[in-house]
């Protein structure tokens, strides 16, 4: 980290030093994180300390850097009174500027010029690590009532806060209480976010269709002791808790037992990033007539001069935390399902902005002012069909399949798919391109058919094939709303969970297709001023 102060007004003795804050998500409150060492007698100085931040692609991550001369060694900063400026910025930026080093303006005194920071970010080696597993399970409860179980488990990492993040799911497999899970890899840094010994969770679930899996039970282990590999120690009993309160002779719901375990390093995401791999964030909107009259307070669509609607907020909620990684800022808006002026033709995939030729907004907020002004001309009709908008963007990633970008769709609907089947059809197809797809389901309606999309469990298919990846993630926006009414927490909730899989998503396709990240791109540096967070 580095500052160049300008103006001749500085006293010749300085003693300058950089204080960090970070923002808890959905609040407003800063806290302080870390201090730089105090550097006498330069107005360029060249900051050493490094700050170690955890960083998260799907959560906003606001950072805030104040630069001071400090008038004393005291701890106490109020008592520095030469405070010589601050800037604002995401520790998304940093990384997804180019060469992972950002270079901002500070203000804060009125009428002053507060001189240049840079801020330059880098990957912690421990992140690289792929762990590979394979795991078994024994004389699982039986759960189904004409069959056996269909059993798949879920790995949760455990945080600071005691609470758990879902960080993989197998998958299903079908009729057995004695399942042999297929190997699957996944980052350390997701499974325990490089603290070894941090508790893993793992859930053992009997798969539904509609949705309702049946818990079959538990059990927690660490990434030190599944680094083991195979041996007596990793065989797990499998908890269910209810049942072990119930019944007095009750042993277990079975065991799981882990059959091999390795570790390799890999190209992470930031790789990838500063390599100068960009975001392509594109939107689709839902326009059905079944959103309601934009006009009425009931309506889905509406517009209230007091808070934002469901439709505004996961599309900033999403949008705003992607933005970092797309240097133009230009963002393709599209809708589906309304009738257009002036001859009422429908289409399901209409350029918010009216420009068939250049659908591109200018940032999130661009976005928004085409979004409420369609509402303004165009009338909700019908049905819900999905597969244009998804060919639209899919044939945009076709043309640039060299690693040097990556699309992401964010749909935001109120119902349930009028067109599945060419849905399922233009989904597998996109699987096998830089695209990942994000459904965000907004109101009261039953989404349960979209989890057929969502290829968390079971892989999409069609017309008997199945998608090379998973490439859909969809979530119902009601289970992550406030009850408070705090609309940032309930917005950086959303984002925490569609996005989380956006960059596995980008490496498989990477992996895929045998692609490297180019080497960091470099930016104009200012003389001397070179030093990492």
């Amino acid at each position: 980290m580095s500052w160049q102060g300008e103006g001749t007004e500085r006293r010749l003795h300085s003693a300058l030093m950089v204080v960090l804050y970070v923002q808890g998500v959905g609040t407003k409150e800063w806290r302080e994180f870390g201090r730089t060492e105090v550097i006498d007698n330069t107005r360029n100085p060249d900051f050493v300390r490094k700050f170690v931040l955890d960083f998260f692609f799907e959560e906003k991550q606001n950072l805030r850097f104040d630069v001071y001369n400090v008038d004393s060694r005291s701890c106490n900063i109020s008592k520095h009174k030469d405070f010589l400026g601050q800037t604002f910025c995401t520790l998304g930026e940093i990384i997804g500027s180019t060469g992972g080093r950002l270079e901002r303006t500070l203000s804060g005194i009125p009428g002053k010029k507060c001189g240049v920071i840079i801020l330059a970010a880098e990957e912690l080696s421990n992140c690289r690590d792929i762990a590979t597993m394979q795991l078994c399970a024994n004389k699982l409860d039986k759960k189904d009532f004409f069959g056996k179980s269909d059993p798949f488990l879920v790995f949760y990492r455990s945080n600071e806060d005691g609470t758990f993040t879902i960080c993989h799911k197998t998958e299903v497999i079908k009729n057995t209480l004695n399942p042999v899970w297929q190997p699957f890899t996944i980052p350390v840094r997701a499974l325990c976010n490089g603290d070894y010994d941090r508790t893993v969770k793992v859930d053992v679930y009997d798969w539904d269709r509609d949705g309702s899996h049946d818990f079959i039970g538990e059990f927690t282990t660490s990434y030190r002791e599944l680094s083991r590999g195979q041996n007596q120690f990793n065989v797990y009993e499998v908890l269910n808790p209810k049942k072990k309160g119930k019944k007095k002779k009750y042993i277990n719901s079975g065991t799981v037992t882990l059959l091999s375990f390795k570790v390799e390093s890999e190209y992470t995401f930031v790789d990838f990033i500063r390599g100068g791999t960009q975001l392509n964030f594109t939107v689709a909107i839902d326009f059905t007539a079944s959103n309601g009259n934009p006009s009425q307070p009931t309506s889905l669509h509406y517009m209230s001069p007091y808070q934002m609607n469901a439709y505004a907020m996961a599309l900033k909620a999403v949008g705003e935390i992607i933005q970092d990684y797309d240097s133009d800022k230009l963002f393709p808006a599209y809708g589906f399902g309304a009738k257009l002026p002036p001859d009422g033709k429908i289409s399901h995939a209409f350029p918010l902005n009216g420009d068939s030729d250049q659908p591109n907004c200018v940032g999130i907020e661009g976005v928004l002012e085409a979004y409420f002004q369609s509402l303004r001309t165009v009338q909700l009709y019908g049905p819900t069909n999905f597969a244009p908008v998804i060919n639209k963007v899919a044939n945009c990633a076709a043309e640039i399949t060299d690693g040097s970008q990556y699309f992401v769709l964010l749909m935001i609907t109120d119902g349930v798919i009028s067109d599945m089947v060419q849905t399922k059809e233009a989904v597998v197809n996109a699987a096998s391109l830089p695209l990942s797809i994000i459904i965000v389901g907004v109101g009261p309606a039953e989404f349960d058919a979209m989890e057929e999309l969502d290829g968390d469990e079971v892989r999409v298919s069609s017309r008997g094939r199945l998608a090379e990846r998973d490439i859909v993630q969809f979530v119902p926006f009601r289970d992550y709303i406030d009850r408070s009414g705090n609309q940032v927490l309930s917005m950086a909730r959303l984002a925490k969970d569609v996005l989380a899989e956006i960059p596995d998503q980008l490496l498989s396709f990477m992996k895929s297709r045998g692609i490297e990240p180019r080497p960091a791109l470099s930016s104009s540096p200012l003389p001397a001023l070179h030093r990492h967070i």
